[in-house]
């Protein structure tokens, strides 16, 4: 069995952080919904301002929000760019949901990585568009 990327939100933008939150991240639930990622699922977050790392679970939140809680507050700013990333452990064939959001944290596109067999498909066919 080996690691892969289950579901993933690309270019969501920090709306609020709150240090005194007892940790995790808020997500738009429509966006963790169509990303395949469920409440209290861990996930590791990519701040693309800072290039900051870390792991913690995601709760839903309302349209829009994408909120850092506890320590994930002092990681990034309202308005910085980050990635949010589902793991599964898997040795046989799937998708996993790709979510890319404007710059309102509003779904702009949608792909899929196709992994087959633990192995991800051809070079050119490896995501499809979704629309």
């Amino acid at each position: 069995m080996k690691t892969f990327v289950s579901g993933k939100i690309h270019g969501i933008r920090v709306t609020d952080k709150s240090v005194d939150y007892n940790g995790s991240v808020g997500i738009d639930a429509a966006l963790m919904e169509r990303a395949g990622i469920e409440a209290y699922e861990q996930v590791h977050l990519v701040n693309l301002r800072n290039g900051e790392r870390w792991v913690t679970y995601a709760i839903p939140a309302g349209p829009g929000e994408f909120t850092l809680n506890g320590g994930s507050a002092r990681l990034g700013e309202v308005g910085d760019k980050c990635l949010a990333i589902a793991y599964r452990l898997s040795d046989r064939p799937f998708t996993a949901p790709v979510v890319f959001c404007d710059e309102n944290n509003a779904i702009a596109d949608t792909m899929q990585y196709h992994i087959q067999g633990g192995n991800l498909t051809g070079h050119n066919d490896w995501v499809v568009p979704v629309h």
